[in-house]
């Protein structure tokens, strides 16, 4: 028994070594993509965001899952760090992506509301673009996949490093860092589908770190045995992914998520007791 045990680990680390291989060389590949969106008068538009360190190549996959099922799929170089790598501050990022969806909507005569999906740090774009530029006009749903809505500790240990004078927006990923917790406060317009999609197996962007406050509107789901980078080629993500554009998450997701979410809200209160019992103690 303790040896299958120990084949299958093997095997589960094998698949992963793989899976994070495949990502890195997309990533790898860079920005230069085939053009071939077809979004003139398109009525489901989807709107892809990379995350910070990657690149166009790296959302592939799950793009080409998407038009197979029918959707219209397109992305934008959001340059950086050597014009690459999605580094510049999520505002910045934010108000590009505003100004050229606004030249493509009337470019290409689009009809449709646009679907927003944003994996790690390009939920925080989407979100910024959402509710600070206006952007909740032109938007019908929204879905971040392993994104540090409450920061991740990887952003402010490595603000710590000299990357932060070339990345700027690894500050504004911190857990408690103003910018973070400003957005928060912002609520997703009721007309929005809004879905946090995490695994507790992420550890890049670890649970809880990618829950949104829940509303009617809003909602969380876990998906299991996915870490951060495979969050875009795994297929249990993309078919949380096609619930969440139909907006009809099975009842056996939402029952665990619900669950998880209120361990959520338990740990946030534990956190304020004793963030507000330090001065004293001090």
């Amino acid at each position: 028994m303790l040896f299958s045990a120990i084949k299958r680990k093997v095997r589960r680390l094998a698949r992963r070594a793989s899976n994070w291989t495949t990502i890195a060389g997309l990533t790898l590949r860079g920005n230069t993509i085939k053009k071939d969106s077809r979004l003139k008068n398109c009525k489901n538009p989807v709107l892809m965001i990379y995350g910070f360190g990657a690149t166009q190549r790296t959302l592939s996959i799950l793009e080409t899952r998407l038009k197979n099922a029918g959707y219209t799929t397109f992305s934008l170089n959001l340059g950086g760090f050597f014009g690459t790598f999605n580094t510049s501050s999520v505002e910045e990022s934010a108000k590009y992506i505003k100004t050229k969806i606004e030249k493509l909507y009337k470019k290409f005569n689009i009809q449709g509301r646009l679907n927003i999906i944003g994996h790690s740090k390009g939920g925080l774009i989407g979100q910024y673009y959402i509710k600070c530029l206006d952007g909740a006009k032109r938007v019908r749903t929204f879905i971040t996949i392993g994104s540090p809505h409450n920061g991740t500790p990887w952003a402010f240990a490595a603000s710590l490093t000299p990357l932060v004078l070339v990345c700027k927006s690894l500050k504004q990923m911190s857990p408690y860092n103003s910018f973070v917790n400003n957005l928060k406060q912002k609520k997703f317009p009721a007309h929005i589908k809004v879905y946090s999609i995490y695994s507790k197996d992420d550890t890049v962007c670890p649970f809880p770190m990618a829950v949104l406050e829940e509303a009617e509107n809003v909602k969380n789901v876990e998906v299991f045995g996915v870490t951060h980078s495979e969050m875009l080629i795994k297929k249990i993500v993309f078919n949380s992914i096609i619930h969440a554009l139909q907006d009809k998450m099975p009842e056996s997701w939402e029952k665990v998520s619900r669950k998880n979410y209120e361990e959520y809200l338990n740990r946030k209160k534990f956190s304020k007791k004793l963030f507000n019992k330090l001065p004293a103690f001090l």
